[in-house]
């Protein structure tokens, strides 16, 4: 009789590795659905990215339906090497000649050359803002609001130390020391330009003498007291020009105001012609900026719907009919173009072409012509049909649909709401699934346990019905 072996109790039943088994089919349920968990799971993930890649097209097509997009101006000179113009609130749309005299200037002053690192004398310098007037600076008219500042000089301060209490002082000048072959000098210079912003200095002297050129008088310049021991460099004065023959003095280079919302930045004396008109750079940037919004997003959206016959791969979404319709209906609304856009019907007629995949393809010779005719492109873009909101302006119509399919109660939201009570769904049933099969394992080991326990039983006996066997045939 043949015998039956145990790798256990002696039944050689291996009741570990068939109780594994059968678990493990048990549990094949439970692995399924966590694969399609997973999958709808990424499902969700895409329909985040269409979202987002949604809000930024729906931004990108708000700007196109914004006025201010297309009532922005832009400034420019004839002679930038003369003058350079910035349009801003309240500019108009014209031309406007500029012919400048002079540019607005800065007093300066220079010292006498001194030996380097050479003191100066001791005594106190006092710096009062004001204009010049009459022969030779006869005339000085204080700064209203100014107040003359006065600076504490030691006999030990050389120019550098004069420069720097000078810079501290707070008069409204700025100092510095130019050193060459001839020794080193001290200029003085106002810190803001125009003729009311000119300055006189005076000293006291501990030598006693604040007029003699020597000591700190050297520093001194107050033409009105016939004290001119420092030379005037520069006079301070203010701009003077001409717009469309309208006189203009202005104490800065900077002029604003003297036509609503225009800056002007005056660089040399001369003419120059500033004309301020529609943006157009402002306005081709805002259409190739949606432009590229919007291929971000169908390009998304193709790439997760798609079906790949070479690689024998799917999209997230493919064959997922919200995402398919989403892609449908976007296409549908820029195809559609507008009646209100006058010669332009339809994105093609701009330089816009809907590409095989859907995307749009800019033809930048063509769009920088339409920008010629910019009521009616801002119509095509922006337009509003009361009587046909289908008709609308095609921005506005991106714009609503974006708002649509993202909104509260959106598709989008709609769909992943959907796929979220799925994954909970699943996340419920797996959790079943797992204590059904713990009870399963529980069961069959305790089964298969008994059997072995019963195998075992046997081969004993069959042990003992061999050896009786075996004694009786050798007797």
């Amino acid at each position: 009789m043949a015998s039956i072996t145990s790798a256990g109790l002696g039944s050689g039943l291996d009741v570990e590795s068939i109780v594994t088994k059968l678990v493990s089919l048990e549990k094949q349920p439970i692995t399924d659905l966590q694969s399609r968990t997973d999958t709808i799971k990424s499902q969700i993930s895409e329909y985040g990215k269409i979202k987002s890649a949604f809000s930024a097209m729906r931004d990108a097509a708000a700007k196109l339906a914004n006025p201010t997009t297309w009532s922005a101006l832009t400034a420019t000179s004839s002679d930038t090497t003369m003058a350079t113009v910035i349009a801003g609130a309240g500019s108009g749309a014209g031309s406007y000649a500029l012919d400048v005299a002079n540019l607005a200037s800065a007093q300066s002053l220079s010292s006498k050359g001194f030996a380097n690192n050479a003191t100066v004398g001791s005594g106190s310098m006092t710096i009062e803002l004001g204009q010049w007037s009459g022969t030779n600076n006869s005339t000085f008219t204080s700064k209203d609001g100014a107040t003359p500042v006065s600076i504490s000089i030691s006999s030990t301060d050389t120019l550098a130390n004069i420069r720097d209490k000078v810079n501290a002082s707070g008069a409204g000048v700025l100092a510095s020391v130019v050193t060459d072959a001839t020794g080193s000098r001290l200029v003085i210079r106002s810190r803001d330009t125009g003729e009311a912003n000119g300055f006189r200095i005076t000293t006291a002297d501990d030598d006693g003498n604040g007029a003699d050129a020597n000591g700190l008088s050297a520093l001194a310049y107050d033409p009105t007291a016939s004290i001119s021991s420092m030379t005037q460099n520069t006079a301070a004065k203010n701009a003077n020009l001409t717009i469309n023959g309208l006189a203009i003095s202005s104490a800065s280079n900077n002029i604003e105001g003297a036509v609503d919302g225009l800056t002007i930045n005056l660089l040399k004396t001369g003419q120059s012609t500033v004309t301020v008109g529609q943006d157009k750079d402002s306005v081709k940037k805002a259409i190739n900026d949606f432009v590229t919004s919007y291929n971000s997003l169908m390009t998304l959206m193709r790439n997760d719907t798609k079906y790949d016959d070479a690689n024998k791969t799917a999209g997230a979404l493919q064959g997922d009919s919200t995402a398919v319709g989403l892609q449908s209906q976007l296409r549908n609304i820029t195809a559609a173009g507008s009646t209100l856009g006058g010669k332009f019907g339809r994105l093609s007629d701009l330089g816009l072409d809907i590409g095989a995949d859907g995307t749009i393809k800019v033809n930048d010779t063509k769009l920088t012509s339409a920008l010629g005719s910019m009521s009616d492109l801002k119509n095509l873009f922006m337009g509003v049909d009361t009587a046909n909101p289908n008709n609308n302006g095609i921005a506005t119509r991106w714009r609503a649909f974006a708002d649509q399919v993202t909104g509260f109660d959106g598709s989008i939201t709609t769909r992943t709401t959907g796929l979220q009570s799925r994954v909970t769904a699943n996340n419920k049933r797996v959790d079943e699934l797992n204590d059904r099969a713990a009870a399963y394992e529980k069961r069959v080991r305790a089964q298969y346990t008994a059997l072995d326990t019963q195998m075992a039983k046997l081969n004993d006996m069959q042990s003992y019905v061999n050896k009786i066997t075996s004694m009786l045939g050798s007797s």
